[in-house]
This record gives C-alpha cells, structure tokens and sequence, in this order.
C-alpha cells in the first residue's frame, strides 16, 4: 500500500509552513519589483517575502542563505501544488529503496545542483550580452530543481512503471515521461520561452540526479 514516507513528509510541511511563513512577509507590488529589477530603488526590504528567494551573487539583494531558502519557496500556490504533489506522489518509492538519509542527500544534492546550472547559464548570457545585467536582480525559486531530480531518479529506477497523464489521458511508462519532460524543458531554456520559468535549474536537478545515481551504481554509497 502507498504510504507517505518521513522524510518526505517533513519535506511536505517543511515546504507548506515556509510558504505561509513568508507570505506574511508581504508581496511586492508589480511597480515595485520594476524599480527593484532595474535599481531605480535597491531597498531590499521592499522585495518582501521574495528576501528569501534566490538572487544571483552580484546583485545588490544576495544574501548567502537564499542559498537554502529559495528551495523552499514558492511564487503561488499552483507552484506550491503541483511541485509537492510530484514529491508526495514520486518521491516515497525512491525513500524507501534507497532510505531516509540517501533520499535526503539525493533531494538536496539535486537541488544544489538545479542552483549550480541555473547561475552558470545565468553568468554565461549577461556576460555575453545575452541578457541583460539587470537580470541579476530577477530572483529564482522553489523545490522544482530538486522535484525534476526525483522525477529523474523515479524513472531511472522504475522505468517500466506506468504514469497515467491527465493530458492527453493515456498511460506512459516512466522512462519515457522523463524523457519527454526533460526535452521540452531543454528545447524551452535554449529557446527563451517563457523568461519567467527556470527551465535549466530544472534541467540541473535531473542532470545532477543522473551523475549521482551513476556514481552510487559505479563506487556505492556510505550514506
């Protein structure tokens, strides 16, 4: 029978409880974050609950725990769902093969390393004029990094288990969910769709899984 393993359970309310904590932090207004973004203002108070989120490292507005916040924030409670809901419903069955404190290095080694890839390609675009170098003040977060790791570590240790997709509503096998999401999350980063996803913080987390999952098959594990 399906059950809620404890780590992820304390990663659940750890999640749930940190969104409603900053929400009491206030939002920034649309106006606000403009002025912010393009420093016509650099009143760090001003960002809110977005303090906790993470900004690249030159920007005026880093603080080095964002490093550790920004995983467990979110913008809304879509993103809040739907990222938990990939944790209640893939993360369990990777606990329980693997045990509680593997499970947790592999969540935040994933989720590390979605940070890790995100201001790499970050660096890259503003210093080749890419983007521009008010994107430093443009903060990046939530769990979706170390999420797309799980996703990764689920398919490549139950490949064959069938995902039954909402849209369109047939059963896919869970080599080939992960695949096919990872793609359009590659062809959306190289692409620029949608600015106001990151999609290789998503990437990061699956690639970061896929080396640690080959380096435990290869050399084990002491966790």
């Amino acid at each position: 029978m399906f059950r809620v393993t404890e780590v992820v359970k304390h990663l659940l309310i750890i999640n749930i409880l940190a969104y409603l904590g900053s929400m009491l932090l206030g939002d920034p207004s649309v106006g606000t974050v403009n002025a912010l973004v393009n420093e016509q203002t650099t009143e760090f108070s001003s960002w809110g609950r977005y303090r906790l989120a993470m900004f690249f490292p030159t920007s005026d507005y880093f603080q080095p725990y964002q490093i550790v916040t920004h995983m467990f924030m979110h913008a809304d409670l879509t993103h809040l769902f739907f990222n938990m809901f990939a944790v209640f419903m893939f993360a369990p069955p990777l606990e329980m093969t693997w045990g509680p404190k593997r499970f947790l290095f592999y969540y935040l080694f994933t989720g590390f390393g979605a940070l890790g890839l995100y201001l790499l390609v970050r660096y890259i675009n503003m210093s080749t004029g890419t983007e521009s170098v008010y994107m430093e003040n443009i903060p990046m977060l939530g769990a979706s990094g170390a999420v797309f790791g799980i996703l990764l570590g689920y398919g490549m240790l139950f490949p064959e288990n069938r995902i039954q997709l909402l849209i369109p509503p047939i059963p896919l096998k869970a080599k080939y969910f992960v695949a096919i999401y990872a793609g359009i999350e590659l062809f959306l980063g190289l692409g620029n769709f949608n600015t106001g996803v990151a999609h290789f913080a998503h990437l990061g987390g699956a690639l970061f899984g896929l080396l640690l999952i080959l380096y435990w098959r290869k050399f084990g594990s002491r966790l």
